[in-house]
């Protein structure tokens, strides 16, 4: 079961990487829930869909330094990476984007049911990202 877990991870950070949000989206259970940093609880496959388009409009981002931990029935994983990105549009409530570079280390944790991920949570250091584009 961790193998799996392992795997399945990889591919959705994969397709976060590749901004294949069609390939993203399918490694998702139906009522996935999606906990944003500093933000709501969002569920559903559209909720999740529509933060990828957001993302993607706002970011450029790739992922690199990947280290998973599951745990042993493969229903809990643990991400730890490195986050970097460029802001390319002003994202809702967010300092004006204009190119700004960023790299942050940052977190998700998910549950996986069914070989599918029902749950992200993303942590990052949401005051060190400002300092690092509002200037």
């Amino acid at each position: 079961m961790p193998a799996a877990a392992h795997a399945l991870i990889t591919r959705y950070f994969n397709a976060l990487n590749e901004r294949d949000s069609r390939a993203c989206l399918a490694l998702l259970s139906a009522d996935v829930l999606l906990d944003i940093n500093q933000g709501p609880r969002e569920q559903g496959v559209q909720a999740f869909a529509d933060y990828l388009e957001r993302s993607q409009r706002c970011y450029r981002e790739s992922i690199d330094n990947l280290q998973i931990l599951t745990e042993p029935s493969g229903q809990r994983a643990a991400c730890e990476f490195t986050l970097s990105g460029e802001y390319l549009s002003t994202d809702d409530g967010l300092p004006d984007a204009c190119g700004q570079n960023y790299q942050l280390t940052a977190a998700s944790f998910f549950e996986i049911r069914d070989g599918k991920i029902a749950r992200v949570s993303q942590h990052f250091n949401l005051p060190e990202w400002l300092a690092q584009v509002d200037f």
